[in-house]
């Protein structure tokens, strides 16, 4: 099965249905079952830039009601890493376009009309919607029962599931 690495707490995020779309730099083509790789390093290390209304909505999605940042910081020190969290169906790919009211992604065919879907709330909190982007679309995600220790790559990569 192919996989993805995704930092944490997002890779969390998409295991708990909170978040929809990985946001990537790049595109691809593939389409299908991926694995849903959480990677080894610490979520403090992948959080710079992540203002408070950001870590209140993280932790929101949770479950933790707490209004205490540290608590919620101390909750995503624990989120799993190194592991294959979750599966799900990438069933599309598509192109993040900008303007001064925010960002949008082409839900037409990939040369055809163009029919624009506005991402706002917490999922523009949790992904990177920046002009020229690609929103990699995921389906029926399957959080697993326990992670899977595994080596992340980056793209995407052949995950065996040795269980």
């Amino acid at each position: 099965m192919n996989a993805i690495t995704v930092w944490q707490p997002w890779a969390s995020l998409i295991a708990v249905g909170a978040k929809r779309y990985e946001t990537r730099g790049w595109r691809t083509d593939y389409r299908g079952p991926i694995a849903i790789h959480a990677g080894a390093k610490r979520p403090f290390n992948t959080m710079d830039g992540a203002d408070v209304k950001d870590i209140f909505a993280m932790g929101a999605a949770f479950g933790v009601a707490e209004k205490n940042i540290r608590v919620i910081l101390d909750f995503l020190e624990t989120l799993p890493r190194g592991a294959v969290i979750a599966t799900a169906e990438l069933v599309e790919c598509r192109h993040v376009a900008c303007d001064d009211g925010g960002a949008f992604i082409n839900r037409g065919e990939p040369f055809g009309e163009i029919q624009l879907e506005d991402i706002s709330g917490n999922e523009l909190l949790f992904g990177d919607y920046s002009d020229g982007r690609y929103a990699w679309e995921l389906a029926n995600v399957k959080p697993l029962a326990e992670p899977v220790p595994a080596r992340g790559r980056q793209g995407l990569w052949d995950w065996e599931e040795n269980r």
